[in-house]
């Protein structure tokens, strides 16, 4: 019997969505491991955000506050994950950018085995069976991991957030570790990011994104369509390149993963790269002029208009319905 620690994302003051999914995914590995889960707080400021984990079932909540964590680094966070790490089978977290920073580093200074970016986990012989996407998704490959400790990243789109099971699990402070040599070689500068009213990527529930047909009408045609819908807004890497919309917008293999319950790609062929990225919304809908796109054999809904026209016209039809409705 083994229990399972997950390593909560903490961002702009508050828990990230992912590490719900990161949940998910270790209460399934305890169908193998047998025993309890625990979530781990680390960062300055976080002990006041035990109440968004405590009602998920975790056995105890360890907190390490600090200020020298305010930003992070992952020589900073790394020492401290990797001690508190050492009692328990399994240490996991999303595989965002963040988990997949900080969790190789982990897994090295446990001397443990490591699988990244997994699409689900069960029970193979009383071991954990990971499943982790090849080939831009096209195939997928299982392995156990053999070491006395197992580290593991959750591809959030693959797993549905857990929701709270009732309780207050209690919670425990630890201790910083000092970082020792590695971090004094890195500084923390700034962290520079896209600021919007919108909806971040990972965070939304819609998202309305453009391909590279749009030009430099980008925003022109999307924002309207995001407003009516409270939505963030995304991009493929075709437009990001073309510069009609920031790298920080970009869905796909080399952007983020994402998954919400509606996904409009506009303009948008379907490469694999960007399929990668958003297959696994629950709701998908493209508008592109070309009736053999590869996009339209993964939509829900599928319409054949120029979008120059059809956009604006569905912007107004959803007008009238939330007025309709209000």
């Amino acid at each position: 019997m083994a229990d399972a620690l997950v390593v909560a994302e903490v961002a702009d003051g508050k828990v990230r969505k992912g590490t719900f999914s990161a949940i998910s995914m270790a209460k399934k590995a305890l169908e193998a491991l047998g025993g309890s889960f625990s979530i781990l707080l680390i960062g300055s400021g976080v002990k006041g955000l035990t109440g968004e984990v405590a009602g998920f079932g975790a056995a105890k909540i360890l907190v390490c506050d600090d200020p020298s964590l305010a930003n992070y680094t992952a020589e900073n966070f790394a020492p401290t994950v990797a001690e508190v790490g050492k009692g328990f089978g399994l240490v996991c977290a999303v595989a965002s950018s963040f988990g997949k920073d900080l969790m190789p580093r982990v897994a090295g200074r446990l001397d443990a085995a490591f699988a990244g970016d997994c699409a689900d986990v069960s029970n193979e012989g009383g071991k954990v069976l990971y499943k982790r996407p090849m080939f831009a998704g096209n195939a997928y490959g299982y392995c156990t991991l053999e070491t006395p400790i197992q580290v593991a990243t959750a591809r959030q789109s693959e797993f549905d957030g857990a929701e709270p099971s009732g309780g207050e699990s209690p919670a425990e402070d630890v201790a910083k570790v000092a970082p020792g040599e590695a971090a004094s070689r890195v500084e923390f500068v700034k962290l520079e990011q896209v600021k919007s009213e919108r909806p971040e990527l990972s965070e939304a529930t819609t998202i309305v994104s453009g391909g590279r047909a749009l030009k430099e009408q980008f925003f022109q045609v999307l924002e309207p369509l995001a407003d009516v819908l409270s939505s963030g807004i995304g991009a493929s890497r075709a437009a990001c390149d073309a510069g009609y919309a920031p790298s920080d917008f970009q869905v796909g293999q080399t952007g983020k993963i994402v998954a919400p319950q509606l996904y409009f790609a506009i303009g948008i062929s379907g490469a694999i790269q960007h399929i990668a990225g958003m297959k696994g919304s629950k709701c998908i809908v493209a508008i592109n002029k070309d009736p053999d796109a590869p996009i339209y054999q993964l939509t829900d809904y599928g319409l054949v208009a120029d979008l120059f026209v059809a956009v604006p016209e569905l912007v107004e039809e959803l007008k009238k319905h939330k007025a309709a409705s209000a």
